[in-house]
């Protein structure tokens, strides 16, 4: 009898284990055909598809529309058929700013954050070979339809880094960075010094003297000193042929052939003026990252081609004069200017599951649903350069796909039932879930 207990306590034991996220292990690659039909298929560029049916192949998406017949009978011919009768379908959504995969806890628990480096020129350090496919937060984002985000290396809070190095995009169902990587080192990243000058109101509160200095002189001399860099790096790469190799110089000469794209971190106008010389003076993709006042010159960066990644939505203006709900009528003044804008979510609370939420309240301040969810969808595969791939429900395209019951813009209705990265069906569960589940139980709620 005793034997026995123990064995079923041990049964019951390996049970739950078996139940862990340790068991939430990456989908095989998807082969054959399967069909999702009876949709409301929102395509990603504005269109919507009704009663509309998608057509899947070997990961990629073959064909979609309104008149695609599925089989009667699947099985038949090996096929499989989701009914999304009643469902809305969208694109994966794409988080397009993260530190993902490289802080898990917080800046606290330093042995689980790998997203900041020693030194403030650092083009040469690569985001991707950090990044952590076995962190707990990614299975919290693909069950909220992100299945796709681009890992960047950050500065730390105080930290004086400028050029912290390249980001990669990697997708959410992988066993090692190697499998993630869905695009490397596409973009180069640069924090902008601030060039607001704000008083020290605990040196002042308390009398403390503080050595009179020009933080706006200091942030111009750091800008210059970047500028140097690259005019350095530039005379590097036309060289035909270098008796030593200087990392730094080699790692940059993808942003002068336009392989790369310079993302400079900044929200204030008169940082982004000047982010505006780097296009002038070398010729660079810039994308503005933050971009807090860039409603204030969008016709600007309309003009000179900029995109525009706003960076938190739920926060307050950047200055004191502007509206309090500005940051949600931001995205609004940029479309109506023309100018490419994705929406992001890089709150520290909430780790990017707010993404599609965010997206939502720019729709309550001016934005269509379907201009709100071209912004976390193809107008970011647009600005990190997978639109070929990516970004939308077209033919040709891999086929990452999110079945949900109600609008995914939408705190309340939005409850995800299936996710497909490059057509394999993957695991929705995750240490919410799990908890979820657990504390059902112990209640008798379950």
């Amino acid at each position: 009898m005793k034997k026995n207990i123990q064995y079923f306590i041990a049964l019951t034991l390996f049970t739950q284990v078996c139940k862990a996220q340790e068991t939430i292990y990456p989908a095989p690659d998807q082969k054959g055909t399967f069909y999702i039909t009876h949709a409301t298929i929102h395509v990603g560029n504005g269109q919507v598809i009704n009663d509309g049916t998608i057509k899947v192949t070997n990961g990629k998406i073959e064909n979609v529309g309104s008149n695609i017949s599925a089989p009667t009978i699947p099985i038949a011919i090996g096929a499989k058929v989701f009914d999304a009768r009643g469902k809305q379908v969208y694109p994966g959504l794409i988080s397009s700013i993260t530190n993902l995969g490289l802080k898990e806890v917080s800046s606290g628990v330093r042995g689980s954050n790998d997203y900041d480096e020693l030194g403030d020129i650092n083009p040469s350090i690569r985001a991707i070979v950090a990044y952590n496919t076995d962190s707990k937060v990614i299975n919290t984002l693909r069950s909220n339809g992100i299945l796709l985000a681009n890992v960047i290396p950050q500065n730390e809070s105080g930290s004086n880094s400028l050029l912290t190095g390249s980001s990669s995009v990697v997708q959410l169902d992988a066993w090692n960075w190697e499998d993630a990587a869905y695009k490397m080192d596409g973009q180069l990243h640069f924090n902008m010094p601030s060039l607001i000058t704000r008083p020290n109101f605990f040196a002042i509160f308390f009398g403390i003297q503080t050595p009179q200095v020009d933080p706006v002189k200091i942030a111009l001399e750091k800008i210059e000193r970047v500028k140097s860099f690259f005019r350095q790096a530039k005379a590097y790469v036309n060289e035909p042929a270098h008796k030593e190799t200087n990392l730094k110089f080699a790692a940059v000469k993808d942003l002068f052939t336009k392989k790369q794209k310079l993302f400079i971190h900044c929200d204030a106008v008169k940082e982004m003026l000047l982010a505006i010389d780097f296009v002038t003076e070398f010729g660079f993709d810039v994308v503005i990252v933050g971009g807090s006042e860039s409603w204030q010159i969008a016709d600007l960066l309309k003009q000179n081609n900029i995109p525009v990644i706003l960076q938190q939505m739920h926060s307050l203006p950047e200055s004191i004069d502007d509206d309090v709900d500005q940051p949600f009528k931001t995205p609004y003044a940029l479309q109506r200017a023309g100018v490419l804008f994705a929406i992001t979510d890089l709150n520290g609370e909430t780790r990017g599951r707010n993404l599609m939420f965010n997206a939502g309240t720019a729709v309550a301040s001016g934005l269509t649903k379907e201009e709100a969810l071209s912004a976390i969808t193809l107008n970011a595969a647009k600005i990190l350069g997978i639109s070929n791939i990516t970004g939308s429900i077209e033919a040709g395209k891999d086929a990452n796909i999110v079945i949900s019951e109600g609008d995914i813009l939408d705190m309340k209705s939005s409850v995800i039932n299936y996710a497909f990265i490059q057509g394999r069906m993957i695991n929705l569960n995750n240490k919410h879930t799990q908890l979820y589940e657990r504390y059902k139980y112990k209640y008798g709620l379950k």
